[in-house]
């Protein structure tokens, strides 16, 4: 085997540029694979380390208030391992420089806070002293957004009366992972941040001594997590529960779940694009080889060597490329998975970064990789295996040359003869074409992928914030209030239009399909808070029916029409059937929404309200703001102008990276593909193309004949990777749909555009670098060759 080994590096060294490009592409898709797996499964290995750590409950539920005694029996319930109950309450804060108010959520802590469950990590200073007045630890995001640390202080209102707290530590904890306030999109650091506060300090401020409005609990191994859920409800229900709730209903949790299901959907996509890529140019390279090899494969069959061996050889040769490929794939997806881990860790603030290789994955790539470079040359080694040695050593018969389908329909006449080869030829060679079409189509394709997000992002952020809520400022008042609160609220500063709603704590239920959630009731024909249908159409809410989101419809797998029981886990648990009228979409949690009036008649109360959506002339903006501030009925404030900013600042520097990353890699594709037709297309070609500049052929003219094939192989690929990249934008959507996330498809037309044009870009600039080894070409050498 040594005489073909020795053939195998002869071979390598003739086509390193085309194998080199191919190893790019293949590259690409082994690192976005490595670097999606091991960035899942470090997060995932940190997750449950900072989970256990600091010991995340498993069970959580919100009461209205029930004595500590009550913790005992809680305890004694089969399968509970551990019970902590504290106050939490929301409050509203006057941050020194900041001229809105921001929410705060106060949550009480006992004397030893790293004795308890979901324990606080501590970043900087200390924990509270509970014999020193006001001392709290602030969230670690919170307080860098408003550069606060140990020693600075801020105002809130407690119990009615306003009262300065001190922070003395900055710290972290696994139930806030994303700290979000109640009906907000995506986390506002800058307006909603974690205080923790002693026990005893938070009780006698809100007239909670001896007992406790928020429960949590940590189940045994094996423990049924429904009995348990069954056993709290049943020992909480006279005190105002709201319904226990396992941990994958827990908002951050559920969020920070979903995350990670979207970076599993990355490692899917994208590598197979670049491996389908891959497959289409080992097929194209190794036929060339196999084709231009003949003789000399006759001449080792001649000399003993079997057909075995003949593909071996060739085997070994896709090998080495392959290899390479995955090598230095990996290195990079090594690379990006560290910068993606800390970057996810740092959005995260996991209190400890651990990277872990995913290698299990590396070595599923290298055989995926294999298969796919087989695949791609299957044909190849088949007929190098099996051509005998008569007809490999029989000169090739001469092409047979017939008028292209532009001469034959009579356009002829309007193509220079230059473009009539150029015609000729991709058509005499139909196969090796459709397959570099489709492998630019596929970075075409790569490009409207990698920019629709930012179409989606612009048209969610139009319906939510233009023309869905209208409204300037929500309230969210401490306890539900009476009719005479919308008056009051129209008093406040600048206040133009109100429109209050009533929100309730439910769980939906079909058969065995169930949701909790809250249930708003809204006015009959909303003007501030709307809810639109599929053609941007106000949705009435005029009927008793129930109006829910798309997702809702499929959690709980009900259509318009059907009917759903809602258990109300608000005052007495009852259960009403209620219709479903309308469905809507939404990019959201599942959301359920009624008339404000049935609601009311369904809880069988009078007029009570949750909190009221205000429009605000501008000019009274501020002094709006410094009256909340003084009002102790208010609990939450949400600003919808800062709710969209921070919207953007969040999405902003995560689409220019994605956007970037695809340019890239679409690049690497388009690159490898044109680059490796023009290289087969010169070596087939360059006889002829010497033989033309023998001719008198200029530079130029020469080039086009070349140039011009790898120009329509662009132009052709961009009718077909723009319907793909639509298609693939689709999928993304379908891959990436979770509870909490739904992405719409969006695509503008300067998106096409886009793509087009930096496609149109790398084809030129490979197109050049393949003109200058045209330019070098050494004629008497070409023409030497025998036929």
């Amino acid at each position: 085997m040594l005489t073909l080994d020795r053939l195998l590096f002869s071979d390598i060294r003739r086509m390193l540029g085309q194998g080199l490009a191919i190893c790019a592409v293949l590259a690409c898709g082994v690192a976005t694979f490595v670097m999606s797996t091991s960035t899942h499964r470090s997060l995932e290995i940190m997750c449950r380390r900072y989970y256990r750590d600091y010991r995340f409950a498993d069970v959580f539920a919100q009461l209205k208030r029930a004595p500590n005694q009550l913790r005992v029996r809680l305890s004694e319930i089969p399968g509970v391992d551990d019970v902590e109950t504290r106050a939490v309450r929301e409050v509203i804060l006057d941050i020194p420089g900041m001229v809105e108010p921001a929410t705060g959520r106060l949550v009480s802590i006992p004397d030893d806070p790293q004795q308890g469950l979901n324990a606080i990590h501590l970043r900087r200073g200390r924990f509270p002293d509970p014999a020193r007045r006001g001392e709290v630890v602030a969230s670690e995001l919170f307080a860098e957004a408003h550069r606060l640390g140990p020693g600075s202080t801020l105002d809130v209102i407690m119990g009615g009366r306003k009262q300065r707290l001190r922070i003395v530590g900055i710290g972290l904890s696994p139930e806030y992972i994303y700290a979000m306030q109640p009906g907000s999109f995506l986390p506002d650091d800058r307006r909603f941040g974690i205080l923790w506060m002693p026990y005893r300090q938070m009780a006698a401020a809100f007239n909670m001594e001896g007992a406790f409005n928020d429960l949590s609990l940590t189940l045994q191994p094996r423990a049924s997590e429904q009995d348990v859920l069954f056993h709290v409800d049943r020992l909480t229900k006279p005190y105002g529960s709201r319904g226990a709730y396992g941990r994958d209903e827990q908002p951050s949790h559920r969020r920070v779940t979903d995350e990670l299901l979207q970076l599993r959907s990355m490692s899917v996509v994208m590598p197979m694009i670049f491996l389908v890529v891959t497959a289409f140019l080992f097929n194209l390279v190794l036929s060339r080889i196999v084709h231009h090899q003949q003789d000399q494969i006759a001449t080792l069959r001649a000399f003993g060597y079997s057909s075995r061996e003949i593909g071996l050889h060739y085997f070994k040769l896709l090998l080495v490329f392959v290899v390479l490929g995955v090598v230095c794939g990996t290195a990079v997806g090594i690379w990006l998975a560290r910068g993606m881990t800390s970057n996810f860790a740092q959005f995260f603030r996991f209190p400890i970064v651990t990277y872990v290789i995913a290698w299990d994955q590396v070595a599923f790539a290298l055989l995926l990789s294999l298969a796919t470079a087989v695949a791609g040359g299957i044909s190849a080694l088949r007929r190098a295996m099996r051509l005998p040695p008569a007809v490999a050593m029989r000169p090739e018969s001469p092409a047979h040359y017939h008028a292209s389908l532009i001469e034959r329909i009579g356009l002829g006449g309007f193509v220079t003869p230059v473009g009539l080869m150029v015609f000729r030829r991709l058509e005499r060679n139909l196969r090796s074409t459709a397959l570099s079409v489709l492998g630019m189509a596929l970075g075409v394709a790569i490009l409207v992928l990698g920019s629709f997000f930012e179409d989606t992002i612009d048209y969610v952020m139009e319906m939510m914030f233009q023309r869905a809520q209208r409204q300037d400022v929500t309230l969210t008042f401490n306890e539900s209030a009476s009719a005479h609160a919308v008056h009051d609220v129209r008093h406040l500063p600048g206040v133009l239009d109100v429109e209050p709603f009533r929100a309730t704590p439910v769980r939906l239920r079909n058969g065995r399909r169930t949701k909790r959630l809250s249930l708003m009731g809204l006015e009959p024909q909303p003007r501030l808070f709307r809810l639109l249908d599929r053609n941007e159409h106000v949705v009435s809410l005029a009927d008793r029916g129930l109006t829910i989101s798309e997702k809702l419809a499929e959690v709980l797998d009900v259509k318009t029409g059907d009917r759903v029981e809602v258990e109300f886990l608000e005052g007495g648990h009852e259960n009403r059937m209620v219709r479903v009228s309308s469905i809507f979409p939404d990019f959201t949690e599942p959301a359920a929404y009624l008339n404000r009036r049935e609601l009311h008649r369904l809880l069988n109360e009078g007029e009570r309200l949750s909190g009221a959506f205000i429009s605000v002339d501008s000019r009274y903006v501020t002094d709006l703001h410094a009256e909340v501030k003084q009002t102790p009925a208010v609990a939450g404030i949400t600003v919808t102008t800062a709710a969209k900013e921070s919207f953007q600042q969040t999405i902003a520097e995560n689409l220019r990276r994605m956007r970037t990353v695809n340019a890239i890699f679409a690049s690497i594709i388009a690159f490898g593909v044109i680059y490796n037709c023009a290289l087969i297309t010169l070596a087939e070609r360059s006889r002829d193309l010497a033989t033309l500049r023998i001719m008198g052929f200029t530079r130029r003219e020469v080039s086009t004949v070349l140039l011009g094939e790898l120009a329509v192989i662009t132009l052709a690929s961009l009718p077909v990777g723009l319907p793909l990249g639509y298609w693939l934008s689709h999928l993304t959507t379908v891959v990436m749909d979770t509870e909490t996330h739904r992405v719409p498809l969006v695509i503008h037309r300067a998106t096409y555009a886009y793509a087009t044009c930096m496609i149109l870009a790398t084809a030129t600039i490979s197109a050049l670098i393949v003109r200058r080894m045209l330019d070098k070409l050494d004629l008497i050498a070409v023409l030497k060759v025998k036929e």
